[in-house]
């Protein structure tokens, strides 16, 4: 399955906890795909992941937007 977030707007910490809320949520072979442009949150969301063993890209969309698919 594949999870959809769009943190857009969202100032930190609410980009965090919606992307964790949704990681409870996910199974083995599952993606989930977050849009963020707060600058707290593309700090503070790879440096989660990476301390959680998640495997994650980012992709620039321009304007200081960036996606990031996460692998469960």
């Amino acid at each position: 399955m594949i999870y959809k977030y769009d943190g857009i707007g969202e100032k930190c910490p609410l980009p965090l906890i919606n992307m964790r809320l949704l990681l409870k949520k996910m199974h083995v072979g599952d993606e989930c795909i977050i849009s963020i442009n707060d600058v707290g949150s593309l700090n503070d969301i790879p440096k989660l992941l990476d301390k959680q063993g998640y495997q994650h890209s980012k992709k620039n969309l321009g304007n200081g937007t960036v996606e990031i698919r996460i692998s469960i």
